[in-house]
């Protein structure tokens, strides 16, 4: 078999591998944000305002703790819990110079203190809004974070 029938094959292969890939990351997606109660948000373990550290992700809210998964990842655990009871979420503001464009278009950055090495989270006003409820509104008895 000549040498250019083994390139055209290897390419083949590579964009075979390539849309299968995608598929899967659509069908992961898909399959974490059926249940509902899933938003964008960024995390960044850094507390400068920068664009470094940004990563983008899904949350999924849980009985007890948002579950963070990467967007870009095959892995079907979450890479982040946050505990409702140990979440503290401070401040909002716009993002800052290069910034924008690493995390979601219309996204605002708020800084959090959890267990987890996260610094800064960046969800849509309207997710945040979901968010801040969600963490007010713990079960009787449980220890409730001041929002900032």
């Amino acid at each position: 078999m000549p040498l250019w029938l083994w390139l055209v094959d290897s390419l083949a292969l590579l964009v075979l591998l390539g849309v299968a890939l995608l598929i899967t990351l659509a069908v992961r997606r898909r399959w974490l944000t059926r249940r509902g109660g899933a938003f964008e948000m960024s995390v960044n373990r850094n507390e400068d305002a920068s664009a470094r550290g940004w990563i983008l992700g899904i949350a999924v809210y849980g009985a007890g703790d948002v579950s963070w998964y990467r967007t870009f990842s095959l892995s079907l655990r979450p890479k982040y819990r946050f505990p409702r009871g140990d979440v503290l979420i401070e401040g909002r503001r716009e993002p800052q110079g290069a910034e924008g464009y690493a995390i979601h278009d219309g996204h605002v950055v708020v800084r959090t203190e959890n267990p987890t090495p996260v610094r800064q989270l960046a969800l849509s006003p309207s997710a945040l809004t979901g968010l801040l409820a969600w963490l007010e509104s713990s079960p009787p008895g449980r220890g409730v974070n001041k929002v900032v």
